[in-house]
C-alpha cells in the first residue's frame, strides 16, 4: 500500500450524486487513511428537510454546520492521515447560500448561519489537498436515481442546476489549498481497471505535491 506522503489531510468536494462517497471508499483501499464521511445518516432533520424545506432548511444546516466542524477538527488532529467526504465551506459557501438565494432560508435564518460559519470557519486548518469532482446535471441526476436514496427521490432538478451553477464558481475561487480536478462522468473508478490506476496515479502525484502547504 503506498504511503500518503506530505498530504495528510484530504478533503473530496462536488455536488450530490458525484461519487464523493465512492471515491473515498475506492481511496481508502489503497492508501493507509481514515476516511470521513458527511453524516447524513446522523441528520435528524433531513427527511423533513426534503419534504418542508423552507420549514427545516435553517435546522438542517446548523445541523451539518456543527458536525462538519467537529469533523474538520477530526482531521486536522488526526496523527493519522485523514481523508474527508465534503467540507464544511461547501456546506455555508454552496448549499446554505443556494437555500437563501431560493427564498427557502430566509434573510434572518441565513445571516445567524452566516455569522456562526464564519465565527468556525476562522478556526479551522484548511486541508492540505482539495480534490474536486466535476460531474454533469444529467450523470448526477442518473446517480442519485439509481441508489435510491427515499430523502433524495423528489429534489428538484432546478436546486441541483443551481448547486452545480454555484459549485463551479466556489471552485474557480477556492484558493485555501492545493487542487485536483477529476471528472467523474468520464471516469469509472468502480469497476474499470484502467481508469482506477489512472486515479491513483493522478492523486499520488498531487499527495507527493501537496506538501501540506496552499
Amino acid at each position: 500500500m503506498t504511503t500518503i506522503g506530505p498530504a495528510k489531510c484530504i478533503a473530496v468536494s462536488g455536488n450530490i450524486g458525484t461519487g464523493k462517497s465512492t471515491l473515498v471508499r475506492f481511496l481508502t483501499r489503497h492508501f493507509p487513511i481514515k476516511p470521513l464521511f458527511e453524516p447524513n445518516e446522523e441528520n435528524p432533520y433531513l427527511s423533513d428537510f426534503y419534504a418542508d424545506m423552507p420549514r427545516w432548511a435553517f435546522h438542517s444546516q446548523v445541523f451539518f454546520l456543527i458536525r462538519k466542524f467537529h469533523l474538520h477538527q477530526e482531521m486536522t488532529q488526526s496523527p493519522d492521515p485523514v481523508i474527508l467526504d465534503r467540507t464544511i465551506y461547501e456546506d455555508a459557501e454552496i448549499f446554505a447560500i443556494t437555500l437563501s438565494r431560493m427564498g427557502i432560508m430566509d434573510k434572518r435564518e441565513f445571516g445567524t448561519y452566516w455569522s456562526l460559519y464564519q465565527t468556525l470557519v476562522e478556526l479551522l486548518k484548511p486541508p492540505d489537498l482539495m480534490i474536486y469532482l466535476r460531474c454533469s446535471l444529467g450523470s448526477i441526476k442518473k446517480r442519485i436515481a439509481a441508489r435510491g436514496r427515499p430523502e433524495e427521490r423528489d429534489v428538484p432538478e432546478a436546486y441541483l442546476r443551481r448547486l452545480n451553477r454555484l459549485y463551479e464558481k466556489w471552485f474557480a475561487g477556492y484558493k485555501r489549498s492545493p487542487t485536483l480536478v477529476l471528472r467523474t462522468d468520464r471516469i469509472d473508478y468502480v469497476s474499470d481497471l484502467v481508469d482506477q490506476v489512472d486515479v491513483i496515479e493522478t492523486i499520488e502525484r498531487h499527495i507527493r505535491g501537496a506538501g501540506g502547504k496552499p
